[in-house]
């Protein structure tokens, strides 16, 4: 194992610390994604930090950048990759880290010139991993200046990756969970007038659903608006 300043290690704690506190947090993903590039940068000393989360599509899963500190707009532009392609790719298909002294020289590595223009050097790169193994991103660390990242690095890195993994995972299901109890609480409201309106206008439950559905287009509201509008004016 490779040595380590006491300085150094506590830094690394201090990120642990407050990615842990984005777990309890009720901040959205997209704000715990750019907390977690920016803590990350700041305590490894890297100079561009990027986050990529795995997408289920329709046919095949794909990685796509969802956050980094860096600033330059050939970075930040939207990027996915294929799981067999790229470093991003090779990472999170074979749930292995890698690391690349010269991205330059690397086979996998495919945005040289990108590379070129921001002098990037050298990469770690590390899945991101949840329960039972599952891997949810790939998050990345590079430098623009040689350098071999050490064990210890790589095994600290690796301790922060894994509990933003956790951070994200559970801000995905808080956001889940909080879209289910709206659309719950939508349809509670929506059954609730089309019960005023079988027994106000002696519609069928059919009628009253299109009346609320065609009264939402006509005023460009939402149905869930139309229905409290509906049981408000039934409670007066």
């Amino acid at each position: 194992m490779d040595k380590i300043s006491e300085e150094t290690y506590d830094k690394y704690i201090k990120a642990l610390t407050e990615i842990s506190k984005a777990i309890t947090s009720d901040q959205y993903l997209e704000d715990i994604l750019k907390l977690i590039v920016m803590v990350t940068a700041k305590v490894t000393g890297v100079d561009i930090c990027s986050l990529w989360l795995i997408e289920e599509g329709e046919k095949d899963k794909k990685a796509r950048l969802k956050a980094t500190q860096a600033i330059d707009p050939d970075y930040v532009k939207d990027r996915v990759l294929t799981m067999n392609e790229g470093v991003v790719g090779y990472v999170a298909s074979t749930n292995r880290p890698l690391i690349i002294e010269d991205v330059l020289q690397e086979p996998r590595f495919k945005e040289k010139e990108m590379a070129k223009k921001l002098g990037l050097v050298s990469m770690a790169s590390v899945p991101m991993h949840v329960k039972e193994d599952k891997v949810i991103g790939v998050l990345n660390c590079f430098t623009t200046r040689p350098h071999i990242f050490s064990e210890t690095e790589l095994n600290l890195i690796t301790a922060v990756a894994n509990q933003a993994a956790v951070a994200i995972e559970n801000t995905q299901l808080m956001v889940r969970t909080k879209i289910i109890e709206e659309e719950l609480e939508k349809r509670k409201m929506i059954d609730r007038a089309k019960e005023i309106l079988i027994s106000k206008k002696g519609l069928s439950a059919e009628k009253a659903f299109r009346w609320i559905q065609k009264k939402s287009m006509d005023t460009r509201k939402s149905m869930k608006e139309i229905a409290e509008a509906i049981i408000i004016s039934q409670d007066i």
